[in-house]
């Protein structure tokens, strides 16, 4: 016969807890020093979210049996439930000292370790101990897995949510773990898989929906990509970055429906701190340098979260700011040599690797030592070839973590570290976070400012960032005499010279041209474009096919405005970069996007002979292609509203003689001014790094400098 406890105990395991609460309650008011019923009556009120009367009843148990472990554990839950981190670790603690094999209050600890105090190595040591103890408890196994996976030992974790998986073989978080390791791990088919596995399991498993997206996304299969993200916001609508990479991939897609709303709804989640789209998207849409810092800074200080809570003073803000920080880290005498670290995960053939890699090679080695970091891809095409040889040491520190690299960089001495990417795909900001180097520098791959405490400066020239602009910067600005863009490569010359009819184009009609991606594309600059070619008989408007979608919905775009979608010509993709640039000669003349306008893109079209008809704004973002025509000499291709830029491509359309007035002279300038002249710029970024390492050593905070 079961007695009245034993009753309760499997009412509370069938989750009755008001009957199981009533037997309880009964059994303390004829048994008033029965720990156990208090102990499970602080269960009770602890699934019902009652968690002061939870507390008082474990209080009670421990104060009747001072050595009982269960309670204990039970108390630092409730502690840890309501953020108490210190008084959840000490109950814990206390219970394994009672209990040194009591396996939840191990756990427990574990997650404390892991999840609150960053003690990652710690967390380890817990989960495995909890494992020896009991080697079937698939929870252990996953968060030992997350745990391993923060400490870059991917492999290691993969064989741990595999044995979760395992044991648990409907395991949802198991699956969704796995897919990331994978992910990370370039699997991409593998990682689909899984996070299709934990969704099977799971339906409602938003952030799989997500992490699945990403990987469609990232193959270019966009419209998949977009299901998954709005499923994932339709579960989870707080989950964070949702909205901008929702956005971001309408526009790949060209797909402009409810866009006003959407900018709107993206605007209001900029100013708010709990779901902050990534800075990065809103370039491509806002001209708002002031809502730009503000999502910056969000989404810095939510990198900088991550940092153990004893470590987040210090190290999350800029040791420069203050004669004390500055006074905290350790000075050295100048060396001979300066040591430059550049971090990338694009020292390859990307936009970026072409545009630094004569940079690397034209580096005066007499005074600096470059160190290249590299986090990308596994690749080995000529431009990761050049700047591994460019370098005075090549780190590939992919499967390092940030962590390990930031020491790494520490162990090496590196004076400063120049971040490449910002918040673009696949930065490893947290680098910075935790300071690399004792001078951190953002350059080139991110045109904006980061928001954070922990660049120093930013390398920018006058019309990207003039002075009344600065206050929309955390960075102090370092302004190079010209452009702040490297040179762009000399590309080879393509054996093939094309002609308009192979490239699609009429023979005799007029050209406008642009090769941005679909992304920068919005609606109110395609509106000016085809009022443009409403303004400009026989002529037509060649863009670059990204996507079938992106190109089926511009032609209906372009219908739904009363022009022939078939003035609407795509380039295709070609297997040859010196082919496609070779094919920008086929132009008449390049029309910018805006606010995101070309940035290597124009320098290409620039190369090519093809002048650009820019639209300058007020942010970074929008203000490269004006960086570029001011050092080329051609200041009347810079306009400065819609119908200025729509009235100038007109003109030029419809008098080919100041066309060709201004090609003219770009084909002059080409090599008379320093817009090519890559010599230059790194002799002028040189004197900056010689400039700001001066400041350091005589222990003077960051200022804005301007090289002569």
């Amino acid at each position: 016969m079961k007695s009245k406890f034993d009753e309760a105990l499997i009412l509370l395991k069938k989750g009755q807890l008001d009957k199981a609460k009533n037997i309880f309650s009964e059994i303390l008011n004829t048994e008033p020093n029965n720990f156990a019923a208090y102990n499970n009556m602080g269960n009770i009120s602890f699934l019902l979210g009652n968690l002061d009367e939870a507390l008082q009843n474990y209080d009670k148990a421990i104060k009747l049996k001072p050595d009982f472990a269960d309670a204990h554990n039970n108390r630092g839950n409730v502690f840890h439930k309501i953020k108490k981190i210190d008084a959840a670790l000490e109950s814990y603690e206390r219970a394994i000292e009672i209990n040194a094999n009591h396996v939840q209050a191990i756990s427990n600890r574990g997650n404390i370790f892991l999840n609150e105090l960053k003690k990652i190595e710690d967390a380890v040591q817990s989960y495995n101990t909890a494992l020896k103890l009991n080697p079937n408890n698939s929870q252990n196994y996953n968060n030992l897995g997350v745990a391993l996976k923060k400490l870059n030992k991917r492999n290691a974790a993969l064989e741990s949510y595999e044995k979760a998986i395992k044991i648990k073989p409907d395991y949802a978080e198991a699956y969704h773990n796995k897919g990331n390791i994978l992910y990370e791990l370039q699997k991409t088919d593998e990682a689909l898989q899984s996070y299709e596995k934990a969704i099977k399991i799971k339906p409602d498993y938003a952030e799989a929906h997500y992490n699945k997206g990403n990987i469609l996304l990232g193959a270019n299969i966009n419209s998949a990509a977009l299901d998954s993200f709005k499923k994932a916001l339709e579960i989870k609508p707080d989950l964070e970055t949702l909205s901008g990479i929702i956005m971001y991939t309408k526009l790949k897609m060209s797909d402009w429906e409810n866009l006003d709303k959407d900018l709107e709804n993206l605007k209001d989640e900029a100013a708010d701190s709990k779901n902050i789209p990534n800075p990065f998207f809103l370039m491509s849409v806002y001209d708002l340098p002031k809502i730009l810092r503000s999502a910056a800074k969000k989404w810095s200080d939510r990198e900088t979260s991550f940092l153990p809570l004893n470590q987040q003073s210090y190290q999350s803000r800029n040791p420069l700011n203050s004669n004390e920080a500055l006074d905290l880290i350790p000075k050295k005498e100048m060396n001979k040599k300066i040591k430059i670290g550049y971090y990338s995960a694009d020292f390859r053939e990307h936009a970026v690797g072409q545009l630094v890699v004569n940079l690397f090679e034209l580096h005066d080695k007499s005074k600096f030592e470059i160190f290249a970091f590299y986090f990308g891809p596994d690749v080995n095409d000529d431009i990761h070839k050049r700047i591994t040889n460019a370098s005075h040491k090549f780190i590939n520190v992919r499967s390092k973590n940030d962590t390990e690299i930031a020491q790494l960089s520490r162990d090496l001495q590196i004076d400063i570290a120049v971040d490449l990417m910002g918040f673009t795909v696949k930065n490893r900001f947290r680098i910075f976070v935790e300071r690399c180097a004792p001078l951190q520098v953002g350059y080139l791959g991110y045109p904006g400012t980061t928001g954070s405490n922990c660049i120093d400066y930013l390398i920018a020239d006058k019309i990207l960032i003039p002075k009344e602009n600065q206050q929309h910067f955390s960075e102090k600005i370092i302004y190079l005499p010209n452009s702040y863009l490297a040179g762009a490569l000399e590309k080879k010359k393509s054996e093939k010279i094309f002609t308009r009819e192979e490239l699609g184009l009429p023979k005799n009609g007029f050209v406008f041209c642009c090769f941005n991606q679909s992304y920068k594309i919005l609606p109110k600059i395609f509106d000016t474009w085809m009022r443009i070619l409403k303004r400009v008989n026989n002529s037509v408007l060649w863009l670059y096919e990204t996507n079938e979608i992106a190109y089926k919905n511009l032609k209906q775009e372009a219908a739904n405005r009363d022009v022939d979608s078939n003035r609407i010509v795509f380039a295709k993709r070609l297997p040859l970069l010196e082919e496609h640039l070779e094919r920008y000669k086929s132009a008449d003349l390049f029309l910018d996007t805006f606010p995101y306008t070309a940035h290597s893109t124009c320098s290409d079209s620039l190369r090519a002979g093809l002048p650009v008809l820019t639209l300058q704004g007020e942010t970074f973002a929008s203000r490269v292609s004006s960086s570029l025509l001011e050092v080329a000499g051609l200041k009347e291709l810079i306009t400065h509203s819609t119908k200025e830029y729509e009235d100038k491509a007109v003109e030029f359309a419809n008098d080919l003689s100041k066309l060709k007035n201004i090609k003219k002279k770009l084909d002059t300038n080409k090599d008379k001014t320093a817009i090519f002249d890559t010599k230059l710029l790194t002799n002028h970024i040189e004197q900056a790094y010689l400039e700001i390492y001066r400041k350091y050593n005589e222990s003077k905070k960051p200022e804005n400098i301007e090289i002569k």
